[in-house]
């Protein structure tokens, strides 16, 4: 099944379930918010959010602040997912601030830059399995442990977010890819597979790599003469 979508490119990605707050300031996309504010009611407030992956995020602009044709071009990855908006505030200068939250994730298809203001893409719906088997819930559990192994490494208030791991496998799983410490290539990587044992499995890598560097730049030693003396000041 696929649709229409309004499409905001952005320097990050996007995972279902996941919180993304937006401060709107570009024309176009503040024609985009209105699009969706004027929506008849019940109708889902949703556009596509998709990574970057060559170009500017934000259009330059000429010295009379209009955007330079061609220069905003942007090339996305193939894979985004959408953000419904669940609240909008108004800025006195025109501009908006969001609070969106993920939902469903799809394949970018024919992209539009005409037909509006912003751009508009074809999308497919990709699938999001609901019933894990009993090896996926294996995996899950092997990857809260190892994340909370990471998360020791990288803040001392790793406690509070280590009780609040879910337990469905494909939620935790869209949890640890926004959450961990990775590359924008890392998630887009996670967001485009399909299915969540896949993802855990990547993601137990992933996490397996990460710790092993964060353990050897701890392990650095200090040369001695940088111990007790006084830090220069900028």
């Amino acid at each position: 099944m696929s649709a229409r979508l309004p499409v905001f490119p952005l320097g990050t990605v996007l995972f279902p379930g996941l919180v993304l707050p937006l401060h709107i300031f570009e024309e176009r996309y503040r024609a985009l918010v209105r699009h969706l504010v004027e929506l008849p009611e019940g109708t889902p407030r949703e556009f596509g959010v998709v990574a970057i992956q060559a170009g500017w995020e934000v259009a330059p602009t000429g010295p009379d602040g209009r955007p330079v044709p061609g220069a905003g071009d942007v090339t996305l990855h193939e894979v985004g997912c959408t953000a419904e908006v669940r609240q909008v505030t108004e800025l006195p200068d025109g501009g908006f601030d969001l609070v969106t939250v993920g939902r469903r994730r799809f394949r970018v298809g024919d992209v539009d830059a005409e037909s509006a203001p912003y751009l508009t893409a074809e999308v497919q719906w990709l699938p999001e399995p609901t019933d894990p088997d009993e090896s996926t819930a294996l995996l899950a559990t092997r990857v809260i442990s190892v994340f909370r192994q990471y998360l020791t490494l990288v803040r001392a208030d790793d406690q509070e977010l280590s009780e609040q791991l879910p337990e469905d496998p494909t939620v935790l799983s869209h949890l640890v890819a926004a959450t961990a410490a990775l590359t924008v290539a890392d998630r887009q990587e996670l967001l485009a597979i399909d299915d969540t044992a896949a993802r855990l499995r990547a993601e137990l890598r992933l996490l397996s790599r990460e710790a092993a560097l964060l353990r050897q730049v701890r392990a650095v030693p200090v040369p001695l003469r940088e111990l007790g003396s006084p830090s220069t000041p900028n």
